[in-house]
């Protein structure tokens, strides 16, 4: 939200295959509102959604389209649990344990009953598989799965050996791997302009193209744009990376730059060698790779950089060598899109929700967790609205790690904290 001009969709997959585009009008003149929500990613649809299924009278306002940010760019996967958990579990103390593990999978129920209940198309599909490149990554993916039997996960997981995970997946590039069939990948641009349909077929109200300037404190508090404003007696901030209004939430959230690029259709034949089971797949690391099939069988191959910048051919000499290592056999087919957005990373890895004032919430920093988490995120906002806070508390208690010059220097410290973690993924 710290866009000065409105923005179209980025030139992405995800933007030519919409089943429909958004054309919400700007805000226009004074207008009131039980909440009003900033930022019409997964965070404010889902908060939106959930707000007005009780009945509470939303607005929803959006500096661009309605998952114009990392909402309707990322990866489309769909991972189980919380960035930060275990920070999170060791600030709360005993007898949480549960709590914390429902947590992780919510945001998938949450999707799931969504897209079945207002008939959402999205390509949602079932599977995912963690891959290990070193050994301490198999430790880990051993330490989840005796989470999973632990906690009697209702869905097929089991480790695969190496051999196992270069027949399930079409290369030797990988140890090992964890299947877990409760996660899976989804068209998350057309998730997200679903679930906003939905949420205005129950009564919200979106405007798209007008970015938000200001915001009166109060004890009504008004959003203020260009042309208009809305008056509400709450205002949930969900601008994660984009969103720098308030002096408050600056320098406590890292903007970390992610890329992807699509192949062109791929035949039978490879679609058999490189995926024939349909997975999303991700390495454990933090300057990540991940990638899966679309529903038209393109190859979307995704990962972290340095680079900052848009242009489709950077992205491209960044990314191909990356993907050709793991896919040779892909050296000639041909690339049809290439994009890349950006994703809100706290230092603790720990999700931050919490509230400026007492009606000014804010959700925000899902550390590469960001299809499940903000709909867990969504409903907690909504219980905080309605003054359930149980939830709320659990993050909101963990204060926020502030670095300073975060803010003015982000680039230069992003960039400085990709070539820490990029060593440290070698170790």
């Amino acid at each position: 939200m710290n866009e000065t001009q409105p923005q179209q969709h980025t030139g992405s997959y995800y933007a030519a295959t919409l089943n429909q585009p958004t054309k919400y009008p700007s805000l226009k003149g004074e207008q009131s509102a039980d909440v009003c929500v900033i930022g019409a990613g997964f965070t404010g649809v889902s908060t939106a959604l959930h707000l007005a299924e009780r009945g509470y009278n939303v607005h929803v306002v959006e500096a661009n389209r309605v998952g114009w940010g990392a909402s309707g760019r990322n990866g489309g996967q769909m991972i189980g649990g919380i960035s930060g958990e275990s920070t999170l579990a060791s600030s709360l103390g005993k007898n949480i344990d549960q709590m914390v593990w429902d947590m992780r999978w919510a945001g998938h129920e949450i999707i799931r009953e969504r897209v079945a209940t207002y008939g959402i198309q999205c390509d949602l599909k079932a599977g995912y598989l963690d891959v290990a490149i070193k050994k301490r990554h198999l430790d880990s993916f051993e330490k989840d799965l005796d989470a999973l039997e632990k906690f009697d996960f209702p869905h097929e997981f089991r480790m695969l050996s190496k051999a196992e995970t270069a027949d399930t997946i079409g290369t030797d590039a990988y140890i090992g791997a964890l299947l877990n069939m409760g996660n899976g990948h989804v068209h998350p641009l057309n998730l997200c302009i679903g679930e906003a349909l939905a949420a205005e077929s129950v009564g919200a109200t979106f405007y798209e193209q007008s970015p938000v300037l200001n915001i009166e404190h109060g004890n009504k508090p008004k959003v203020i744009t260009t042309y208009g404003s809305v008056s509400a007696d709450f205002v949930v901030l969900a601008g994660n990376a984009y969103h720098f209004l308030e002096p408050k939430l600056r320098g406590i959230l890292f903007p970390v730059h992610s890329f992807i690029l699509a192949t062109e259709p791929l035949p039978e034949d490879l679609v058999k060698f490189v995926n024939p089971k349909d997975l999303a797949v991700c390495d454990p690391n933090f300057v990540l790779e991940y990638f899966r099939l679309s529903a038209d069988k393109r190859l979307l191959f995704g990962g972290r950089c340095n680079y900052s910048g848009s242009d489709p051919q950077v992205i491209r000499r960044n990314l191909l060598p990356r993907m050709l290592k793991i896919y040779p056999e892909l050296n000639d087919v041909k690339i049809d899109y290439a994009w890349g957005g950006t994703i809100g990373v706290t230092v603790n890895r720990v999700p931050q929700l919490g509230r400026l004032s007492p009606n000014i919430f804010y959700s925000q920093g899902y550390s590469g967790h960001g299809v499940n988490v903000t709909h867990l995120a969504g409903q907690i906002m909504a219980d905080a609205v309605a003054g359930t806070l149980e939830r709320f508390d659990l993050f909101a208690n963990i204060k926020p790690v502030r670095i300073p010059g975060a803010y003015t220097f982000g680039k230069q410290m992003v960039a400085l904290g990709m070539f820490y973690y990029q060593l440290k993924d070698r170790l």
